[in-house]
């Protein structure tokens, strides 16, 4: 696939995507824009792997990134490999099926293919990553030491996904309660 360069000092990356409508409101504007004016800056956005195949609420951030590789910056589209073994809570009313690692690899596989279709992963324009690769090795307790403690619980449990689980009758296991916390270790 080619795809087209427009050099991010003809255009701005931010007008194109405010004149799509992909921006509604933002903080920041001067210095994200500052930071865009040079070329090969990085953007992400994360896919959960619970399926085989990505869903049409996919298509604006995938065409987010698309755009932004089409300005000269460098997409990173993270897959959740490790992250879609607990399973992100957040607009679920119990806890996801636990998936076998087998099907959690065979959706990350057909979900790099997909993204292929939008971005040109080829000499580095694009970054396909796999939070398997840095979290399946991660050591718990050192974990918990360098990064849990940042967390408050009483700002974790006044998260609207959260508290919502919480209160339901199903309620939220310790391991989806830990999702924010990998999440926050990807960033």
């Amino acid at each position: 696939m080619k795809l087209m360069k427009v050099s991010s000092h003809m255009t701005g990356t931010i007008d194109i995507l405010k004149e799509r409508g992909f921006i509604d409101n933002q903080t920041h504007e001067e210095e994200l824009e500052g930071y865009l004016t040079k070329e090969n800056r990085h953007c992400y956005i994360g896919f959960d792997p619970t399926a085989d195949s990505l869903h049409v609420g996919h298509l604006v951030p995938i065409m987010s990134l698309a755009h932004m590789q089409r300005n000269g910056h460098i997409p990173i589209a993270l897959v959740g490999g490790d992250t879609g073994r607990i399973g992100d809570p957040i607009g679920k009313n119990e806890m996801r099926q636990m998936m076998t690692l087998d099907t959690i690899e065979k959706n990350v596989q057909s979900i790099k293919k997909q993204l292929s279709r939008f971005l040109d992963f080829d000499e580095g324009k694009a970054i396909l990553a796999n939070n398997a690769d840095w979290l399946a090795s991660l050591e718990y307790i050192p974990f918990l030491r360098d990064i849990g403690r940042h967390f408050s619980i009483n700002k974790m449990i006044k998260a609207e996904s959260y508290r919502h689980r919480i209160e339901s009758e199903g309620g939220l296991s310790f391991i989806e309660f830990n999702y924010m916390l990998l999440q926050a270790f990807d960033f």
